[in-house]
């Protein structure tokens, strides 16, 4: 991806080093999560139900006690500039529907972090709330998609971020509000939620790619990511067999599936997985 040199983002909040009070144990899986009073992992262990959702803030001082990497510092930079490329795209395609978009922040932390909903540890994975629009990530996440997912690229990382903004989006658009319970419920509003998110960033990977911002690769990059995370295969890694009724993800095949529709369609209409008969 085309990003050095390039306008970041001003909604970039560093908690680093500053940690939260606690951690989410249970052996959670590493990948994105939508909280409503659950919690869904992108691509981890499905059905994990956050107990303890409070409503304390964090400070969004930077610790001074904190040195980051070269590679953090390199990473920090590539991320704001995703998140500015999503201020743009999505601006411009509510602007297009009469709406206005509001920008969510974007959190970097280390091991774990408190938010709207909840305290969480980094095992969790970049993650957005709905509690105080806002996306989380721990910049080690970047390294576990290489090594432990082999999805290696910076697309793959940009992917990431775009799938939690399309949680935003969700959120604004009033999906999130509205099937909160049902995704309580039944796995399969889970899924279907999670889907669309991945149809979401194919929707902004769209518009990149009509900003020339794409290099060869790229969408390959996201493509093998979004089948990395997949609940099949991430599933069939940890026993040895999938449990399709446990799935709130999605397949493999369906995770890249949608993130290719939204791709090629560029539209918010064309990502109705809610209504859609076939995944």
């Amino acid at each position: 991806m085309k990003w050095q040199g390039r306008r970041g983002s001003s909604n970039v909040e560093d908690r680093r080093g500053m940690g939260g009070k606690a951690v989410i144990g249970g052996g959670l899986g590493v990948g994105g999560i939508i909280i409503y009073l659950i919690i869904m992992l992108l691509g981890g262990n499905p059905g994990d139900i956050l107990d303890n959702i409070t409503t304390t803030t964090t400070s969004t001082q930077t610790s001074g006690e904190y040195q980051p990497s070269k590679q953090e510092q390199e990473l920090e930079k590539f991320v704001s500039v995703v998140l500015a490329d999503t201020e743009d795209v999505w601006s411009e395609v509510f602007r297009q529907k009469g709406l206005s978009y509001e920008n969510p922040k974007l959190v970097l932390y280390t091991n774990s972090v408190q938010s709207a909903c909840g305290t969480s540890s980094s095992a969790v994975g970049p993650f957005y709330c709905p509690g105080d629009h806002k996306l989380y990530i721990d910049l080690s996440f970047y390294d576990e998609l290489q090594q432990r997912f082999q999805a290696p690229g910076d697309f793959a990382m940009a992917y990431v971020i775009a799938h939690e903004v399309g949680h935003h989006v969700q959120t604004l658009l009033g999906t999130t509000d509205k099937y909160a319970s049902r995704m309580q419920q039944d796995n399969a509003y889970q899924v279907r939620f999670e889907l669309q998110a991945d149809y979401l960033a194919g929707v902004w990977a769209h518009y990149a790619q009509d900003k020339n911002l794409l290099e060869a690769g790229d969408i390959d990059e996201a493509l093998n990511a979004a089948s990395a995370v997949g609940d099949d295969t991430l599933q069939e890694k940890a026993r040895g067999y999938a449990v399709p009724e446990t799935f709130t993800h999605g397949t493999s095949e369906q995770r890249k599936t949608w993130f290719n529709k939204g791709f090629e369609s560029g539209t918010i209409e064309g990502g109705d997985t809610f209504a859609a008969g076939s995944l």
